[in-house]
């Protein structure tokens, strides 16, 4: 599998990017995903829910796309994890 993170509008820290590899891993466990791009950006800094976090996971055959927004990204990367952990396990 392939991991490709991209962060906009922001510098991620040491911690953010381990996170995101740690959750980003759990989806190892399907040997059928080829990549998996993450974006992570900061859509108005000012304001509350302004973490935005594209999760594009790409299978022969099939790719999902999940967008969330959160007040973290580590909440917005959990939701889009969750959704395309879901999604796999209903494609079985």
């Amino acid at each position: 599998m392939e991991f490709n993170l991209q962060t906009l509008r922001f510098n991620a820290t040491e911690k953010l990017v381990e996170y995101v590899n740690k959750k980003v891993a759990k989806l190892e466990k399907n040997p059928d995903i080829q990549t998996v791009d993450l974006t992570l950006k900061v859509v108005k800094p000012e304001t509350a829910n302004n973490k935005e976090a594209h999760l594009h996971v790409v299978m022969p055959g099939q790719t999902f796309h999940v967008e969330k927004v959160a007040d973290t990204f580590e909440e917005a990367v959990d939701n889009c994890v969750d959704v395309v952990r879901r999604s796999l396990e209903k494609t079985k």
